[in-house]
């Protein structure tokens, strides 16, 4: 027998990720018969659920070893002979529950690591290490001999595909889904993404699973894996790998670095990330318990100092003539740094995307100087009179005027307009002027960007790249499939439609909203069916009729999406090859998750089961060595990327644990998410807030209504006095 993979599960590379299904088998059932009286052994069941030695031999001449030895060194801890004379299974389980009995103080286990003691039982006497060890070898032994794996039945050490065939099996069959189940499946994949990432790259901004090799895109790093994912961390509810994440944090991570940053992307996942982990860490302390982070002990503010000490260093980007943030920022200055594409300009969705993470900030320090250099730039944007509240994708931070025409909601229009309805919810609904907004804007896209495909009636968001009055080109990026489950959030705003319809603000609008939703949810759906890998394409171009039709015009999409390889609704799908590599992306699995919790319709969960398989079949990395974007998704098998985004941890999965999760766990009507998937809590103004800028007058078309001169009167009193006037 291979000792150090029993099960045998290496041998098959599809089922890469199912590498600890039977382990997690036994986990469900050992947390169910005995949780309440080994609470304290809670970890190692949780790590031993998802456990899977690596077969690849770890690089001893890899730059990052010498940091992890003398990280290993200074911890005192002592590595475990290798000289055992055990095997087989015990010998496989013990290096799993060696810590069983013990808290967690201690750095976790690297994958590449052998076993070893904990540093406080380094000098206590042999004999103790022995009794320690035994009552956790003596524990695996009853559970095993309990579940009647070790009944005498070899079967039970024998690969058997049934037991990880969940992959290729089909769903239903009358059954009750049982969603716990696959939201376990999910927390698996994160797990292997995580534990790979940890054995490959620890501690770099970037990780290339193929390769197995990570980057740095600054000197020291910016921790851009490790804290985009920690509240994703929490809500799994994986404690050892967040409290090795927080060691990292607390030694190695410092944003006084001489290194231009963008600012948007650094605001949602690194100043957003830490937040999240503030919001859930102190408001669900049930969540990845630590003591570490407990009231009075000393890494109790980790997130928020980390994170107001990046955001001064992110406001500097702000201070700008017209106070449109800059592109990019320079940490160690503070000082913003013009964009250096575009003309100079700056993205208007990055610089309408950091007001959430701004406010939330002041709501915590109670320093209101990031909350009104956060409004004020919507009011600059606003104050250009863009019609029908839809603004080109470009804006000049020196004089806050919009560089060319371009409309569109995918790449850098995007989430300018989702933060609009998320504004007005994060404040309690206090602040009316950003659902005036969005309503303008969702009006504005109903008239301008919205047709339909032939022959089959796909709904449609399109872009006018050259102005609202030139033509309207039927292209979505996958980007634009935020906007399903925003139009249902904004809708409800966050309560269940069944609840929202019996309200007396619920009108016919609200019906069209829900149906648009609903509509372009099926479109987002569709973009992953159409492509041989059921992964969608980063953009996709829609077959529409010249003139295209108006949004009014009648319309029925298909009621199914079948497989079939010539069935009609394909035709409509135009996938070009430069745009068929798939990054992972979230926005489908984001919308999926909102229009699940708002209709109820289990549909959208099925969907994302169908999706997440999807993934796991044709982009999990060989080796347990996690999964990676694709480059071609048009072709199977597909060709990979070797690269995990961190918005695979932070969001995608994310997504699809939230998906499958009961309602009750972060409630949308309590909650705001950002553009990163990071969760912040809605509170209200009270004394301290206020908004501070109103709109100008409007025309009809949402312009501007120019200011008309004051008519000054004279009175003339004589023919010399008119002289004079």
């Amino acid at each position: 027998m291979n000792v150090r993979d029993p099960f045998n599960l290496r041998r098959s590379p599809a089922f890469s990720i199912l590498r600890g299904t039977t382990a997690g088998q036994v986990t469900q059932r050992v947390f169910e018969a005995g949780a309440q009286a080994f609470e304290s052994g809670k970890q190692a069941v949780e790590d031993m659920s998802t456990f899977s030695i690596p077969k690849n031999v770890p690089s001893f001449s890899h730059p990052q070893r010498e940091l992890e030895n003398r990280a290993w060194g200074s911890s005192g801890v002592s590595v475990r002979s290798s000289a055992t004379g055990s095997n087989g299974v015990i010998s496989g389980m013990q290096d799993r529950v060696g810590t069983f009995f013990e808290k967690n103080g201690d750095l976790p286990m690297y994958k590449d690591k052998p076993y070893s003691y904990a540093s406080s039982r380094r000098r206590r006497p042999l004999w103790k290490r022995k009794r320690v060890l035994g009552i956790g070898v003596s524990f695996v032994i009853l559970v095993l001999y309990y579940l009647g794996i070790l009944g005498g039945d070899d079967s039970a050490l024998k690969p058997s595909k049934d037991r990880w065939s969940w992959l290729q099996m089909p769903d239903g069959g009358g059954k009750k889904v049982d969603w716990f189940n696959r939201r376990e499946r999910v927390k698996e994949a994160f797990t292997l993404s995580w534990d790979a990432y940890q054995r490959q790259a620890w501690g770099y901004d970037e990780f290339h699973p193929v390769s197995k090799r990570g980057k740095q895109m600054t000197p020291n790093g910016m921790g851009w894996i490790i804290v985009d994912a920690l509240d994703t961390l929490i809500l799994m509810n994986l404690t050892s790998r967040l409290s090795h994440a927080r060691e990292w944090m607390t030694t190695s991570l410092t944003y006084d670095q001489d290194q231009e940053v963008n600012t948007f992307e650094t605001t949602i996942r690194m100043l957003g990330g830490l937040l999240s982990a503030h919001y859930l860490s102190t408001t669900f302390p049930d969540m990845a318990p630590l003591d570490e982070d407990d009231e009075g002990a000393a890494g109790e503010d980790l997130y928020i100092e980390k994170a107001k000490d990046l955001a001064d260093r992110l406001i500097g980007a702000f201070d700008s003539p017209s106070g449109i943030p800059y592109a990019s920022v320079n940490l160690k200055t503070s000082h913003g740094v013009v964009s250096h594409a575009d003309g100079g300009a700056s993205s208007t969705a990055e610089a309408a995307t950091l007001q959430l993470e701004m406010k939330y900030l002041t709501m915590l320090t109670r320093e209101t100087y990031y909350w009104k250099k956060a409004e004020e730039v919507i009011q600059v944007i606003d104050d250009n009179g863009a019609e029908d509240g839809l603004v080109p994708i470009y804006i000049y931070a020196n004089d806050g005027h919009f560089r060319g025409q371009n409309i569109r909601l995918g790449s850098r229009g995007d989430s300018y307009y989702e933060y609009l309805i998320k504004q007005y919810l994060q404040t309690s609904k206090e602040e009316p002027i950003y659902k005036e907004l969005w309503d303008e804007a969702l009006g504005g896209v109903r008239k301008h960007l919205i047709t339909y495909s032939k022959p089959s009636q796909f709904t449609v968001l399109g872009e006018r790249p050259d102005g609202l009055n030139r033509p309207l080109s039927a292209k979505m990026d996958h980007l634009v499939c935020f906007m399903p489950g925003t139009i249902a959030l904004a809708a409800t705003e966050g309560i269940s439609e069944s609840e929202a319809r019996k309200l007396p603000s619920w009108n016919a609008q609200k019906d069209e909203e829900m149906k648009l939703a609903r509509e372009l949810m099926q479109t987002c759906w569709g973009m992953y069916k159409v492509m041989p890998t059921g992964l969608a394409p980063e953009i996709t171009h829609f077959e529409i009729d010249d003139p295209p039709l108006e949004e009014y015009a009648p319309h029925k999409g298909p009621s199914t999406l079948d497989n079939n390889e010539d069935t009609p609704w394909k035709q409509d799908f135009v996938i070009k090859s430069n745009d068929v590599h798939n990054l992972q992306r979230p926005e489908t699995v984001e919308s999926l998750f909102y229009m699940w919790r708002i209709t109820g319709d289990v549909m959208y969960r099925e969907w994302g089961w169908e999706m997440f398989k999807s993934f796991m079949k044709y982009t999990a990395v060989d080796e347990g060595g996690g999964f990676t974007s694709l480059s071609n998704a048009a072709v199977v098998p597909p060709v990979m990327r070797d690269n995990m985004e961190s918005f695979w941890l932070a969001e995608t999965l994310k997504y699809f644990y939230l998906l499958f999760s009961p309602n009750d766990l972060l409630p949308l009507d309590e909650i705001v998410i950002n553009t990163e998937a990071h969760p912040f809590p809605r509170f209200k103004l009270g004394t301290l807030f206020e908004t501070g800028w109103k709109r100008k007058p409007r025309g009809e078309d949402g312009k501007i209504v120019p200011d008309v001169p004051e008519v000054v009167k004279v009175e003339v009193k004589s023919a010399e006095d008119a002289k004079v006037v």
